[in-house]
């Protein structure tokens, strides 16, 4: 897949079969429309073109909180390569993109700097100022510059209710199967392991404490059974760089739990991520840690005194290990 980011100087593609969106998750809904492109770019003999857009367009358009993504952008690039589409278009979205009229969108974006063969959409696919582009406007065009419009129905998309709204909910109301199972892979997030207090090493069970980019999802509070892997640094690549596949596993694949919340048995700390890796002992910190989410334990709790703690985190280590051999 051929990655472009200047939008000013993209290629000729040839019988470009484009669709348009956000795409966060890459979600199964998503590869509905995805089937779709490359179904009609292989009848055609064309080339499969995606759009999307950096950053969201929900941080950038007022009156929008802040917007917890299901993928960073790496990640998006990463799935989508894994759908075997030809061209990746990320589009720098910005207020002065979001206000350009609808029909001046689909004059001076789309056709000039596309000239698309076919277009495809999903049913609510809104674009231009206050969104007041929509299907019709599309089709008055297509008509006027020769260009194929293919609607994806609702019904086709909703068949299974997917959408990016809903697994959100799932992963922070603890459902991660449930997650997994409307994403088509296992959820996952990467943090660098930074210095933390050392607790789960005095308790016999070490943690990896992870910084996460500030918008990304992080799942709710509470236990889970993990698979994790190490990422490559710039000084030491590993074979488990890239997995071939959404949410594909390797040989080098750790096991372990994690905890996310802010450790009440000690008082109170603002909210922590830490993973402790079975049958793991090495220096990682300043590392990358990729956590596959696999099954929500149990919520966090309150224990009266460490040892009651540390009583829990062998139960808790059972559990993950009979989740983690069940899921293998």
């Amino acid at each position: 897949m051929k990655v472009h980011r200047d939008i000013q100087h993209l290629p000729p593609f040839n019988k470009a079969v484009v669709t348009i969106g956000t795409f966060d998750g890459v979600h199964l809904g998503h590869r509905q429309i995805i089937d779709q492109l490359k179904k009609e770019a292989q009848a055609i003999g064309g080339e499969t073109v995606l759009v999307t857009f950096h950053p969201h367009p929900r941080k950038v358009l007022a009156g929008h909180g802040p917007v917890l993504l299901l993928n960073t952008l790496p990640e998006k690039i990463e799935l989508l390569t894994a759908q075997g589409i030809d061209h990746l278009v990320i589009v720098p979205f910005t207020p002065e993109f979001s206000s350009q009229p609808a029909e001046r969108y689909v004059e001076d974006f789309l056709v000039a700097r596309f000239h698309p063969h076919t277009v495809i959409i999903g049913y609510d696919h809104r674009f231009g100022q206050n969104r007041s582009g929509d299907f019709t406007l599309l089709e008055s065009y297509a008509a006027r510059h020769a260009f194929k419009l293919i609607e994806i129905p609702g019904q086709l998309i909703n068949e299974a209710t997917i959408s990016s709204t809903r697994i959100r909910k799932a992963l922070l109301s603890g459902q991660p199967e449930e997650a997994s199972r409307l994403l088509g892979y296992d959820y996952f997030f990467e943090g660098v392991v930074v210095s933390g207090n050392k607790l789960g090493r005095e308790l016999g069970y070490p943690t990896a404490n992870l910084a996460v980019e500030e918008e990304k999802l992080v799942p709710g509070n509470g236990i889970y059974a993990v698979s994790c892997e190490l990422r490559a640094t710039s000084h030491e690549p590993l074979a488990t760089q890239t997995p071939s596949q959404p949410g594909a596993r390797s040989p080098k694949l750790l096991h372990g739990m994690m905890s996310i919340g802010v450790r009440p048995t000690v008082g109170g700390t603002p909210r922590t991520i830490e993973v402790n890796l079975f049958d793991f002992d090495a220096d990682i910190y300043g590392r990358t840690l990729r956590v596959y989410l696999k099954k929500y334990l149990r919520e966090e709790e309150k224990f009266d005194t460490l040892e009651a703690l540390k009583d829990q985190l062998a139960k808790d280590k059972i559990a993950s290990l009979a989740a983690l051999t069940s899921s293998s």
